[in-house]
């Protein structure tokens, strides 16, 4: 690779880590979301949700790298209904996180009700590529704190940099809220939590609906 290009990136590493890490460990519906998943599934459930939400980030970064970002912000009627479809997920989740009921004698606290890989992923990556504030944030990343002289295989390294972030956090995320001392001891309470998040899931959705 060329020393300028080798220099280029470099300079640009840095900033984009930083703007990275602060979105990522910013509570918003991804945290919500593991967190959901992972007291409601268990530990396979919440890193599976970490792994979606990964692969959310991957569809921004490809569609960004390849141009089609200005679409998005060209188009204010596409992301309006980016922005509506994520609120009503957001929504649709929280109310079914709002029916959670007390633990009975017979249900696994640590596990939790069974719940398919597939869902987990799913509620992850749908949680992620819906949010039109995570477009945003790529198109202004990669429109202003890249220079578009940067060749796309760089821009591909820090996109993949950046979904491998999200991907560690909350994989952090959903060890620590299935680790079984913290398992065990809300076993009683954890409907309630439950319901709690099920609140700033549809908080959220409202939120990203109306403003």
């Amino acid at each position: 690779m060329d020393q300028t290009v080798i220099q280029m990136a470099a300079a640009q590493m840095l900033p984009v880590a930083v703007v990275t890490l602060l979105a990522v460990i910013s509570p918003g519906p991804d945290f919500a979301m593991v967190t959901r998943v992972s007291l409601t599934g268990g530990r396979r459930a919440g890193l599976l949700a970490a792994l979606g939400i990964a692969c959310g980030v991957t569809v921004h970064v490809t569609y960004t790298v390849l141009g089609f970002g200005w679409v998005l912000h060209a188009a204010p009627q596409l992301l309006e209904g980016v922005r509506y479809a994520g609120a009503a997920w957001l929504v649709w989740i929280g109310v079914q996180s709002l029916r959670a009921r007390p633990v009975t004698e017979g249900e696994d606290a640590v596990a939790g009700p069974a719940m398919t890989g597939a869902a987990a992923w799913r509620a992850g990556a749908l949680c992620n590529a819906l949010n039109p504030k995570t477009a945003l944030f790529f198109i202004a990343l990669f429109s202003q704190g890249i220079d578009p002289a940067t060749p796309q295989a760089v821009q591909v390294g820090f996109g993949v940099f950046i979904a491998v972030a999200h991907l560690l956090w909350f994989a952090v995320v959903a060890l620590a809220l299935t680790h079984p001392r913290l398992t065990q001891g809300i076993r009683r309470i954890r409907h309630r939590v439950e319901q709690a998040v099920g609140l700033c899931l549809i908080g959220l959705g409202l939120r990203l609906a109306l403003v």
